[in-house]
C-alpha cells in the first residue's frame, strides 16, 4: 500500500473565509467589531444561550468566567484531572486552589461519583470539562453541585449536545475554543456563553478593559466627548474582526463538520471494534458528540505493543497520532505544588498513559481512513 501522509488535524478554510476578510480589510474595521457582533449573535442562536461573549481563545473565556464569579484567594474551583492544562491554569490566575477530580476513563470527562467527596464550604466552582467533543453527564454533577456555579469548558465541544441541549447552556457558563485543531476555528479565538443576564453584561464589560462603553457603540453614535467609565479592572481579551468575520464564515458550516466527523468515526467504530486490545469512545443517544478527536485506549495487557510504541509505528507509516491530552496533575508544575503522585487520580492516569487519538478531520478522504484502519488493524 502505497504511504500516505495523515496529519492528526487540519482546519477547512478557502475562499469562503478569504473572500468574508474582504470587508474588514477594506473598511479598516479590524478590531472587535461588527463582524465580532455578528459571530456572537450567531454562535448564541446556534447554541441555545441568550448571550455569547467573543475572546481571545478559550483560556481567556475560562479566566473571565472565574473572574465574573468572583472567584478568589481562599477558594477552592474542582478541575477534571485529565484535561488540558489552562483549565487549571485559570485558577491560579485568581489565586485559588485547583481540586483535581478523577474521570472516568471509558468517557474521558469527571465522574460524578469522585464528584462529592472533592466539595467542601470553600468549593466555589466546578470546571465540567466536555472532553474531545463529548458532553460531561450533566444531570448527575447538577445534583451533586447543587448551588456550586458549573463552568463548562467546552473548548472542544461546539456543536456538541446533551439531552437535547447544546453545549454551553448546560451550566452558568460555556467557554469554547476556535484553535485550528477545534471543529470550527478563527486561527485563535474564544466564546463565553451564558443565560444569565448580569453575568452576560459582567463578561462584556469585562473583555473589554473594564469600559461601560464598547467601541462598536461608540463608533455607532456615542458622542465623542463622551468617555466609558471604568468601573472594574478589566482586560483586553477582544476578538478582532477578522477573527470574527472568519467565525460567521466558519460556523455555517459548523453542523456539516460535525456530520462528516460522526460518520467516519462511525466507521471507526465499525472496524475496529473486534481488536481485543482497544477501547472505543462509548456514549448513550442522550449525547450528541461534537467529535473534536476520536480518542481510543490501549490495553497494554493484550496488546502487541506498548501505546508509544503503536504511536510510532503509526507515524512511520505517514499517520499522525497523539495522546489524548494529559493528566494534569502529573505535570511537574501541578505534582510539586500539591504533592501529586500520578495513582492519586487512576483514571486520569490511565488516559494519560493509554490513550491515542487517532487522525478525524474534514480535509481526510476515504481513502485516509482506510489507510488507518488497515494499519492499525494490521499492529501484530
Amino acid at each position: 500500500m502505497e504511504k500516505r501522509i495523515i496529519p492528526i488535524s487540519l482546519p477547512v478554510t478557502g475562499n469562503d473565509e478569504w473572500q468574508a476578510l474582504k470587508e474588514p480589510l477594506t473598511t479598516g474595521w479590524l478590531t472587535a467589531g461588527p463582524k465580532v457582533r455578528a459571530f456572537e449573535d450567531a454562535f448564541a442562536e446556534r447554541h441555545q444561550v441568550k448571550y455569547a461573549v467573543a475572546v481571545t481563545s478559550a483560556t481567556t473565556a475560562l479566566h473571565l468566567a472565574l473572574i465574573a464569579l468572583d472567584i478568589k484567594a481562599g477558594d477552592q474551583v474542582i478541575v477534571p484531572a485529565f484535561t488540558w492544562v489552562s483549565t487549571a491554569n485559570v485558577v491560579l490566575y485568581q489565586g485559588a486552589e485547583v481540586v483535581f477530580c478523577d474521570i472516568d476513563p471509558n468517557t474521558f470527562n469527571l465522574d460524578p461519583k469522585k464528584l462529592k467527596e472533592k466539595i467542601t464550604p470553600q468549593t466555589k466552582a466546578i470546571m465540567v470539562v466536555h472532553l474531545f467533543g463529548l458532553c460531561a453527564p450533566m444531570d448527575e454533577i447538577k445534583t451533586i453541585a447543587g448551588d456550586i456555579p458549573l463552568i463548562e469548558d467546552g473548548a472542544c465541544a461546539a456543536g456538541s449536545a446533551y439531552k437535547g441541549i447544546p453545549a454551553g447552556g448546560l451550566g452558568q457558563m460555556g467557554c469554547f475554543s476556535f484553535h485550528p485543531r477545534k471543529s470550527i476555528t478563527t486561527g485563535e479565538g474564544g466564546m463565553i456563553t451564558t443565560n444569565d443576564d448580569d453575568l452576560g453584561a459582567r463578561l462584556q464589560v469585562l473583555r473589554n478593559h473594564g469600559a461601560s462603553i464598547s467601541e462598536e457603540q461608540r463608533h455607532h453614535g456615542a458622542k465623542p466627548y463622551i468617555l466609558p467609565d471604568f468601573n472594574v479592572l478589566g482586560y483586553n481579551y477582544r476578538m478582532t474582526d477578522l477573527q470574527g468575520a472568519i467565525g460567521v464564515v466558519q460556523l455555517e458550516k459548523l453542523d456539516q463538520f460535525i456530520d462528516e466527523r460522526a460518520k467516519w468515526a462511525s466507521f471507526y467504530k465499525k472496524e475496529l471494534v473486534g481488536i481485543p486490545w482497544i477501547s472505543l469512545p462509548n456514549f448513550t443517544e442522550d449525547y450528541k458528540h461534537g467529535w473534536q478527536s476520536f480518542v481510543l485506549i490501549v490495553d497494554e495487557e493484550k496488546a502487541p505493543y506498548s501505546r508509544n510504541e503503536i504511536m510510532e509505528q503509526l507515524q512511520e507509516r505517514g499517520i499522525s497520532t497523539r495522546p489524548g491530552t494529559h493528566a494534569v496533575h502529573m505535570l511537574g508544575y501541578y505534582a510539586d505544588k500539591y504533592n501529586l503522585s500520578p495513582s492519586d487520580f487512576p483514571g486520569a492516569q490511565i488516559a494519560n498513559d493509554k490513550s491515542i487519538s487517532i487522525p478525524l478531520h474534514n480535509r481526510m478522504v476515504k481513502e485516509d481512513f482506510e489507510y488507518i484502519v488497515h494499519f492499525i488493524k494490521n499492529i501484530s
